[in-house]
């Protein structure tokens, strides 16, 4: 706490510090949203300045609190506290908010110092709030001590009534009652207004008694009182037990004449006329981006107290780390996330050569990955049996059991991909969660902006194709695969065998700079017989030549449980005549992104290009070119055994092989230059 009381003159002086710089900034921009910001000013001033604990030199002390603007909408709020509170956030970059190359976007974007993660999506924040809340959970499990305690930190956050609206929040509220999650105050920003009007057009439910059902110690306050404020903030951080929410009754644009109360507000400059209005009421100078003497000291005071705080934990850490050395080894390996130089040949030893799913063959992996990388953390949307992600002996996460690796999400896909994102985002584990692969759909606002965020997240989607079978078309995924590739610095693999699945978590374990989807089948596919010279760093490289005649007409691409399905097909073709070159693509973008020369290695010259794959075409057009061909399924499926369905599906190795004399007897397109070559 902060160790001399402000009068509340100060306070509110500091509150319309606030106020007023977003309401320069978006009227300097002519856009953003200054409603939010002036409305939640007070608390915002308040939490920052008497209870938040941070370094703005040491932005990634990991004993700091985490500080998360749910309500995105409302950046500019967290960047006059960024600035106010010493972060590298000079006034320029307020002054171009929204502008191109600025460090104040429209919505706050993880990287730039201070800002804990990118938000915008509403609900995100909520949901990734509550990952890193487990996250420190789990690492205080691990490194606290009787003595000293390297982690005993929290996670604040702003949320909005749309933040609340969005189901994402509902299930991460849910899970994190469930597990206690006592390290969780977030202040509810309920100002009963959305872009649309009043928030009573669509919302009207009592949030208290809500959040009191999950488990959630609740408080209610005027957002404007600070005396209010201050005794609910102290109150949830006595709260040891259930996560807290605080419902703040604030005013939109609090200090604005006209405005006040209105949707207007909400994503509009005010203009003008209402600004020097605004300036009026509060007796606020004409100049612009002002910020009164008073409150830099009274900010550079309190930044100096928590610069002691830090040094205090500093030689609190030291003497543990003296005290505890393989504790200590632990936090530096976890903290970095290492993973073993020779990761790759160790897990293969653990599937490679070996027949069965690649679900289960994941699952042989990741007991031998979780034994090499002691990061790695994970679970399931209450699918472990079918996706294979237990890490066995490691323990379940449960409430005020937070030292093991097996975390059950529930039936919360939403919330499992946004609180993975947290965890990536808290630092110390590499998370990982599985689901069906029809699914991933529930997860891909949050697997999106993993990518944008370029967080090590890694999603075990099993059940990949049509050939599950019976379960039918509902769970049978067919655009998800391609889906999935369209996403930016998200890496796809769909393994083909024991092989290509271990170097493909090989792959994901050593991608530091975004996410990677493993695409797992649920049925049980052989093991490749390969050319002699093949060497596993291929698979690393999105593709490879399995085997190939002495002179192809063909060249056979597929993924997954397609390509033994190739080399079946390709025997066919043998007997015709017709000769066949096999490639494995386990990764198409990661092939895509390698060099000419390699991908023509691979590809070969003048033969014709085929892909198989069970699936929508989408990105295999890259590579086929004008006369290839795509033989794969861009309808919904069926229920009926997996045999079956390959039969009526042209998925069997003679309707392939079928198809592919077919297509070689046709006049070819005009020639044409290959968007790949």
């Amino acid at each position: 706490m902060d160790k001399q009381r402000l009068t509340e003159g100060q306070m509110r002086l500091g509150a319309n510090t606030l106020r007023m710089l977003a309401v320069d900034a978006v009227e300097k921009a002519n856009s953003g949203h200054p409603g939010l910001p002036m409305g939640a000013a007070d608390y915002a001033f308040t939490l920052w300045h008497n209870h938040l604990r941070f370094n703005c030199e040491k932005p990634d002390w990991p004993n700091r609190d985490r500080f998360i603007l749910s309500a995105g909408h409302g950046s500019m709020l967290l960047y006059g506290l960024l600035h106010l509170f010493g972060f590298d956030l000079p006034m320029d970059e307020l002054k171009n908010f929204r502008q191109w190359g600025s460090r104040t976007p429209g919505h706050p974007e993880h990287g730039a110092p201070g800002v804990e993660v990118t938000t915008g999506p509403l609900g995100q924040g909520f949901a990734n709030g509550v990952g890193m809340a487990l996250a420190a959970k789990m690492a205080a499990a691990r490194f606290n001590d009787d003595t000293f305690s390297p982690i005993d930190h929290r996670i604040y956050a702003i949320v909005s009534d749309g933040d609340l609206m969005e189901g994402i929040s509902s299930e991460a509220a849910s899970l994190a009652g469930h597990l206690k999650l006592g390290n969780i105050v977030y202040i509810y920003d309920d100002n009963g207004i959305t872009i649309e009007g009043k928030t009573e057009l669509a919302f009207s439910e009592n949030v208290g008694k809500k959040f009191t059902a999950l488990g959630w110690h609740v408080q209610r306050i005027d957002g404007h009182d600070f005396d209010q404020i201050e005794a609910a903030l102290g109150a949830a951080r006595s709260e040891k037990e259930f996560p807290s929410l605080i419902i703040a009754r604030t005013h939109i644009a609090h200090g604005s004449p006209n405005k006040a109360d209105s949707a207007a507000a909400h994503g509009s400059p005010l203009g003008a006329e209402e600004a020097l209005a605004t300036r009026q009421a509060l007796g606020w100078p004409k100049e612009t981006f002002h910020v009164p003497a008073e409150v830099r000291a009274l900010c550079r005071r309190r930044t100096e107290e928590l610069k002691g705080e830090y040094a205090a934990w500093q030689k609190g850490f030291q003497q543990w780390q003296r005290r505890n050395p393989e504790k200590a080894a632990l936090w530096e390996e976890m903290w970095q996330r290492r993973v073993p130089v020779e990761l790759d040949e160790k897990l293969l030893k653990a599937s490679a050569g070996a027949d069965g799913a690649t679900r289960s063959l994941s699952g042989r992996v990741i007991q031998q990955a979780a034994a090499l990388v002691p990061a790695l953390v994970g679970g399931s949307a209450d699918l472990e049996p079918s996706n294979n992600t237990g890490i066995k002996g490691a323990g379940s996460i449960a409430a005020g059991s937070f030292a093991g690796r097996n975390i059950h999400f529930g039936i919360r896909e939403h919330a499992m991909a946004a609180m993975m994102n947290g965890m990536a985002l808290y630092g110390c584990f590499i998370p990982f969660g599985g689901t069906f692969l029809a699914f991933s759909d529930y997860c891909r606002p949050s697997i999106r902006l993993a990518a944008l965020m370029g967080l090590q997240v890694v999603y075990v989607f099993t059940h990949d194709s049509i050939l599950l079978g019976e379960d039918g078309p509902t769970h049978q995924p067919v655009e998800q695969i391609s889906a999935l590739r369209l996403i930016p610095n998200l890496t796809v693999f769909r393994p083909a065998d024991g092989t290509e699945t271990a170097m493909a978590w090989n792959a994901a374990l050593a991608k530091k700079s975004g996410p990677t989807a493993l695409i797992l089948t649920r049925q049980k596919v052989p093991t490749l017989l390969r050319q002699d010279a093949f060497d596993p760093k291929a698979v690393l490289r999105g593709a490879y030549v399995v085997e190939t005649a002495d002179t192809p007409l063909v060249t056979i691409m597929a993924s997954g449980s397609e390509v033994s399905l190739a080399m079946a097909a390709g025997n066919l073709l043998a007997k015709q005549g017709v000769g066949a070159r096999i490639v494995s693509i386990p990764c198409l973008e990661t092939f895509l992104a390698q060099s000419a020369s390699y991908r023509q290695s691979v590809l070969g010259g003048r033969s014709v290009r085929v892909a198989v794959e069970a699936g929508h075409g989408a990105l295999w057009w890259r590579l086929l070119g004008r006369n290839g061909l795509f033989i794969g399924v861009e309808a919904f499926g069926a229920s009926a055994p997996d045999r079956v369905l390959a039969e009526k599906y042209g998925l069997t190795p003679e309707s392939v092989a079928e198809r592919i004399v077919k297509h070689l007897k046709r006049k070819p397109a005009p020639p044409s230059i290959s968007p790949m070559e």
